[in-house]
Parts: C-alpha cells; structure tokens; sequence
C-alpha cells in the first residue's frame, strides 16, 4: 500500500467528521446497527483486534489499514452508545486521552527531562500511581483477562519499570535452568498438579529471559505457530496428492516431508 500523498491536518478531521455521520446514520437507520449494545459488541471487538494484530504480524499494509479501520469503527461505535446513555462521547474519549498523554509525558508537556526511551519507562509507573483514578497498584493495570503469555510479559516489564529486575540480564539463565530441573523433577515423580505448577515457572523464567534480551515471546511464538502450520500443511498436501490419508503415514514418512518443507523455506530466504 502506497499514499498518492500525505493528508493534511484538516483532511484527517474531515475523514474522521465523516466517519461520526455515517457512524449516526447507521444507528439510526440500520436494524442490525441500532441493536447493537456494550455486551453485543464486546466479542467482535476481541476479534477485530486479533485480527489487526495478524495483520501487523504478517507486516501486510493494506491489511493493517483495514483492519485498524474496523477497530476504529468499534471505538467510534462506543463512543455512540455511550452518547445515547448521556454518559460520554466520542469527544470525552479524545480528551480524557489527551489529559492522559499529556500527564505521563512531563519531559514533552512540563519541566522533567527524559534523555532516553528508558528513562520515559522508568518514570511512567510512577507517574501512573499519581493520576486520578490511575493504578492504585503497579501490577493492577494489567488486565486480568489478557492471554497469559502477555500477561506474563506485562507484569515483568510493569514491575522492571519500578527497578524489581535482574541487574545482569546473563543472571536470568541461572533460574531458567533452575526452574528446567524442577519441572523435571515433578514429572519424574508423576505428580501432574505440580508439575504443572512447575512447568508454569519454567514458562515465566524464558518469557523472562527473553524480555531481558529485548525479544518479544508473543511474537517468537507465532512465528513459530505459522512455521508449524506452513510445515504441517505440506505433509498433508502431500498425502492428500498421493491419496494417503495421514493417519496411515509413517512417523518415518512425515519427517521425511517435514524436512522438505524445510528445506524449501531455507532456500526461499537465502
């Protein structure tokens, strides 16, 4: 996706007054639009963002423009309920966040200094616990219904930007092993409660470990999930051409197929 140009100021106000009419009309005129309530809407909204968040993964622009549009539409959408409950609008939203952005940025907007991108994380837990109706707790901005592999990732970082960290990041090793040896040794004993409980430790310690050497866990993860479906996928194209159902495959013959498949991605980004 390629801009013909840049929009200016009042172009980008026009496009999104537009997006507020057509927004008013749908609600009033669509049936399927003017049933539509906070509960109604909450699962799409999950969705949508899965979605944009496959999009930004697969770097696709014209995907992400979309997709960014839908989740916009979905804001937009509350903004208008909220509106017709004459609790808040769209513009209440825009403000509160512009309070915020302004609040959390003392280095841009006041007197402090931020020489760096770290040194604005450092302060902004802090800053957070000061606001009105802000945080009460560092770890309580972190929402409990987030997927635990993020979530995990979240409470780590919240809690290095209040200086609970390691202070050599090669320390981290020593407990990603520690946590690896107890996990074995509960699965040694058979005891699948714990060793579940250890397996979760292990689990913290590498997500740990990668947030210290700047990798994102969530991200290595899906691409190691499309990696497996690509690889998986050309067994099974494979079986389906030569008329084998899988299940009658040897473990031999779908190796063999994986590691076609490998190496085809191999060649295809040297």
């Amino acid at each position: 996706m390629t801009m013909e140009r840049m929009h200016t100021k009042e172009e980008k106000l026009q496009a999104f007054g537009r997006l507020l009419d057509v927004m008013d009309r749908l609600r009033e005129e669509c049936p399927w639009d003017r049933k539509q309530t906070n509960d109604s809407l909450r699962a799409n909204t999950i969705e949508e963002t899965y979605e944009l968040c496959d999009a930004l993964i697969r770097d696709d622009q014209n995907e992400i423009c979309k997709e960014l549009g839908d989740v916009l539409l979905h804001i937009v959408f509350y903004g208008r309920i909220g509106e017709e409950k004459q609790q808040f609008d769209i513009a209440d939203i825009c403000n509160k966040l512009c309070d915020k952005l302004i609040f959390r940025h003392p280095h841009v907007y006041g007197e402090a200094v931020a020489k760096d991108a770290e040194a604005v994380l450092e302060s902004w837990e802090q800053i957070k616990l000061k606001e009105k109706d802000g945080n009460k707790t560092v770890l309580s901005g972190v929402p409990s219904a987030l997927p635990s592999l993020i979530k995990a990732y979240r409470i780590q970082d919240k809690a290095r930007n209040v200086g609970f960290d390691w202070e050599d990041k090669q320390d981290v090793w020593g407990k990603v092993r520690e946590e690896l040896d107890e996990f074995e040794a509960e699965l040694r004993k058979e005891d699948k409660k714990k060793s579940e409980q250890e397996l979760g430790d292990f689990l913290f310690a590498v997500i740990n470990a990668a947030r210290l050497y700047k990798l994102n866990p969530d991200n290595a993860l899906e691409m190691t999930n499309q990696k497996f479906i690509r690889r998986f996928n050309y067994i099974e194209q494979h079986s389906i051409r030569i008329g084998k159902p899988l299940k009658d495959m040897t473990l031999e013959e779908m190796d063999a197929l994986w590691n076609e498949a490998k190496a085809l991605e191999n060649d295809h980004n040297e």
